[in-house]
Parts: structure tokens; C-alpha cells; sequence
């Protein structure tokens, strides 16, 4: 992390000084941190503290009061959008919505034209999913999206996000909504598709133990950026009260000590 811009050659994504206001509060303030290319970085932080504004600042869905944001070295989201996949924390579909897994990932694969309105380009499924067997979305193609387990739903938005080949995947609390025994084995997806595409990844995540073992640098942040380092440095009792205060809960602290004492 620098206080300046810095190299772009190395680094996917550099925030200089960025601040957010939003309904009259000052949600981040003169955030400075870069994320390294083809790492995965994780962004913790407790519940309030602007991690999901971050995100979404980053991705131009939340307008910047000030500040710098550069990816891939350039200040304009539009010439770098390709390369970018963002899966947002949650999409809540309508029990109407009609579209079944295949139609929707069709929507945003670069091969198959467009599904909706006639061109069937498409024929195999293995066009959908062959980049990402991890996924294991074969059994899901004809499920309609709006009966998705919380679970399923993840594995088809970064399935979706995954079609054009994304230099930089940002991830927004990827387990919300997957149950506890299943979080452990989601990360592991998200560290076999890191490995396998050799990809940025950038995740905003409230599961320390997690983030120990598959990040290979953390911003912590609260309103401000409080530490920015290795999972070995962050995660530590006197970086993590910079953090987080008094509103570390229990559950990370059990997970923080199981896995770094």
C-alpha cells in the first residue's frame, strides 16, 4: 500500500484518496490501497465500515466525492469494463423471473450471440461452462435462476462473470446466503478458479479464518483504511482493534485464534 499511485504495471487496481459521501455521511475517507495484480486480496472490516461501498465504488456503481481510482492504469472504467467480473452480495429475483440458468449465463458469453431474441448461436452447453468446471453447474443449466439455492446462486453469478475471461474478478461477500458447512469448500472454488485462470481477485469477506488461508494480502478498513499487509500481519489482536474496535464479535475471534496462534 502507498499513499500515491503507484506502478501500474504491477498493480490491477490503485484507490489515491478516495472519498465517498453518501445521504450525508462521510462513508470512506482518504482511502489509499492498491491491489497487486494476479493476487487474491481480501477487504475486511465490521458490519457499517464501508467494505460493499468500496467495492462498488471501485466497479462505478457508487459515485466518488474525490479521489483516484485506477485499473489496469487507466482512470476511465469504460476502456477496462471487459476485463472486469464483479459478484455482487446478494440478487434478489423475482419467483417469476422465467429465465433458466443456460439463458441467463447466455446472456453475457462472448460466443453465443444474442440468446433472447432468436439467435441460438449456442448449441453446446459445454460452451457455457467448459472454462470453469469447478463450478459444477452442469446439473443446474435447465433450474430456473429464481429457485437458486443461496449457494447455487454464487457459483451461476460468478459463473456469469467468468464468461469473457475477466483480468480482475471482484467478489462481495461471496458465501452470503451459502450455509456454514458449505463456506470452507466455496473459498477453496474461489482459490482453485484463482489458480486456474491466474487471475485478480479482490473479496470483500467477514470470515477471518478464511481469509488467513487463501488471501495473500488484506486492507482492513473502518471508514478509513485502519492496516493493510499480509494475513499475518493483519490478523492480529492489536491490528484487528484498530479495525474493528469493540465490535469484534466472537466468531471472528474464534476463527482468528484456531487458525494464526
Amino acid at each position: 500500500m502507498s499513499d500515491s499511485c503507484c506502478n501500474p504495471n504491477d498493480i490491477a487496481v490503485q484507490v489515491c484518496h478516495l472519498n465517498v459521501h453518501l445521504g450525508g455521511q462521510h462513508i470512506l475517507q482518504d482511502i489509499c490501497l492498491d491491489i497487486p495484480k494476479g493476487k487474491v486480496v481480501a477487504v475486511i472490516g465490521p458490519n457499517g465500515s464501508g467494505k460493499t461501498t468500496l467495492i462498488k465504488t471501485i466497479v462505478g456503481l457508487v459515485p466518488k466525492t474525490s479521489g483516484d481510482i485506477h485499473l489496469f492504469g487507466q482512470s476511465s472504467l469504460d476502456k477496462v469494463r471487459p476485463k472486469i467480473g464483479y459478484v455482487p452480495q446478494k440478487i434478489a429475483f423475482d419467483r417469476g423471473f422465467a429465465l433458466s440458468v443456460r439463458e441467463f449465463l447466455h446472456l453475457n458469453h462472448p460466443h453465443c450471440g444474442n440468446f433472447l431474441f432468436g439467435n441460438r448461436s449456442c448449441h453446446r452447453d459445454t460452451d457455457l461452462i467448459e472454462s470453469i468446471p469447478e463450478l459444477q453447474l452442469e446439473k443446474l443449466l435447465d433450474r430456473p435462476v429464481a429457485g437458486l439455492s443461496g449457494g447455487q446462486m454464487q457459483r451461476m453469478l460468478i459463473a456469469f462473470s467468468l464468461a469473457k475471461s475477466p483480468d480482475l474478478l471482484l467478489l462481495d461477500e461471496p458465501t452470503a446466503g451459502v450455509d456454514t458447512p458449505g463456506e470452507q469448500s466455496f473459498y477453496e472454488l474461489i482459490a482453485r478458479i484463482h489458480a486456474r485462470h491466474k487471475m485478480t481477485v479482490l473479496l470483500v469477506s467477514h470470515d477471518l479464518s478464511m481469509v488467513y488461508k487463501h488471501a495473500h494480502l488484506i486492507h482492513a478498513i473502518n471508514g478509513k483504511l485502519c492496516c493493510s499487509g499480509t494475513p499475518e500481519a493483519v490478523l492480529n489482536a492489536e491490528a484487528l482493534k484498530e479495525a474493528y474496535g469493540s465490535h469484534v464479535s466472537p466468531y471472528d475471534h474464534q476463527h482468528h485464534h484456531h487458525h494464526v496462534n
